[in-house]
C-alpha cells in the first residue's frame, strides 16, 4: 500500500515531529524525513490503498472537509510488525466519527482501501520510522516518549502516493479540504 489520504498537522506540531525525525536519524534510526522521495510530511492517514485517484477522492468527499481542524493529541508510542514505530493520537469520538464518515463516502464512490484502514480496524497513527533497527529500538522509543504529548490540529489534506513520488493537495477553498502552503 503506497497511496494515502493524509491529514497534515499545524506548523507547531509539524516542527516537533520533524525535530523527532532528526533526533531519530542522529541515533541511527531511519525516519520518514528522507524516506523514498523525501517529501513526507507529518501526517495521519485516513485511508490507504495501492492507488488512489485524487479526483475521485475529492468528488467522493464533496461537501465535507477531508480533514477538518480537529484537535487531537499524540500521547503514546506504538509499534507495528516489521518494527514500524509511530506516535498515536487519543482516538476521540470526533476523530473516529470523521474517519467513519470519510470511509462511508469512499465506499459509496467505489473507492477501495486497505481493510486495516476500515472503521473498527483502523489504528490512528503518525509513522515516524518504517523499520527501526533492533539494536536501537529502545533508544528510538525513548526519543519518542521525550517529545510527547504533541497537540495537533489538522490544517490540510492531500492524496499522496509515496512510491511514485506523487502528491496531490486537495484544492484550497473547496468544501473537500484545504491546502497548506508549508513545504513537504
Amino acid at each position: 500500500m503506497v497511496a494515502a489520504l493524509e491529514c497534515y498537522f499545524d506548523s507547531r506540531a509539524s516542527r516537533r515531529v520533524r525535530a523527532l525525525w532528526d533526533a531519530l536519524e542522529s541515533a541511527g534510526v531511519p525516519s520518514l524525513r528522507d524516506l523514498t522521495h523525501g517529501r513526507h510530511r507529518p501526517h495521519l492517514s485516513l485511508a490507504v490503498a495501492d492507488r488512489l485517484d485524487p479526483v475521485a477522492v475529492v468528488d467522493a468527499l464533496a461537501g465535507m472537509p477531508a480533514c477538518p481542524p480537529l484537535p487531537v493529541s499524540l500521547d503514546y508510542v506504538g509499534q507495528f510488525v516489521g518494527r514500524v514505530l509511530w506516535l498515536g493520537p487519543i482516538p476521540t469520538a470526533g476523530l473516529l466519527a470523521h474517519h467513519a464518515a470519510v470511509h462511508a463516502r469512499l465506499t459509496r464512490a467505489g473507492i477501495a482501501v486497505d481493510p486495516y484502514y476500515h472503521p473498527g480496524r483502523w489504528v490512528p497513527h503518525c509513522t515516524v520510522s518504517m523499520r527501526v533497527p533492533r539494536p536501537v529500538l529502545a533508544e528510538a522509543v525513548r526519543l519518542c516518549l521525550e517529545v510527547l504529548p504533541i497537540p495537533v490540529t489538522f490544517v490540510a489534506a492531500a492524496v499522496a502516493d509515496h512510491n511514485r513520488g506523487e502528491y496531490h493537495p486537495l484544492p484550497a477553498g473547496t468544501p473537500s479540504g484545504t491546502a497548506d502552503s508549508a513545504s513537504s
